[in-house]
């Protein structure tokens, strides 16, 4: 069940980072930006993202049932981790922009960051989940 809530949390993170995560204002014009804009133009670092995400789909569709859980667990531990310090460096970035123009994150940007956080945690309880004797 761990291993399923994993696997749905990435795919959420995933998805959203092709969705608005900033909404950018300025006299009355509207903008949103996404992840991949994002990633584009000013911070190449957030490719890793979808990468990291991939990446832990790849050895959670790839591991077969019996197998140890620990690779998986330590994979999403990282890719989590990782994913949740570049969005949350990108919810600094913009909170701490003040001026003409207005920029805010949508809700998107936090339901990804939300998923990001889940990933570690359930890859937490996989990791120390006791293993049953057969």
């Amino acid at each position: 069940m761990l291993r399923r809530i994993n696997i749905s949390a990435v795919l959420i993170v995933l998805i959203c980072f092709f969705l608005p995560w900033e909404q950018v204002s300025c006299g009355g014009a509207k903008d949103t930006l996404n992840g991949l804009d994002l990633a584009r133009h000013d911070h190449p670092s957030l490719w890793l993202i979808p990468l990291l995400m991939l990446a832990v789909l790849v050895v959670g569709l790839i591991r077969r049932q019996g197998e140890n859980v620990r690779l998986l667990s330590i994979v999403s531990i990282v890719s989590g981790g990782m994913a949740a310090y570049l969005m949350n460096q990108e919810r600094l970035r913009v909170h701490n922009d003040s001026g003409i123009i207005s920029a805010q994150l949508t809700g998107w940007f936090w339901f990804g960051f939300l998923s990001s956080l889940a990933i570690i945690v359930t890859a937490l309880a996989m990791l120390l989940k006791r293993q049953r004797a057969p």
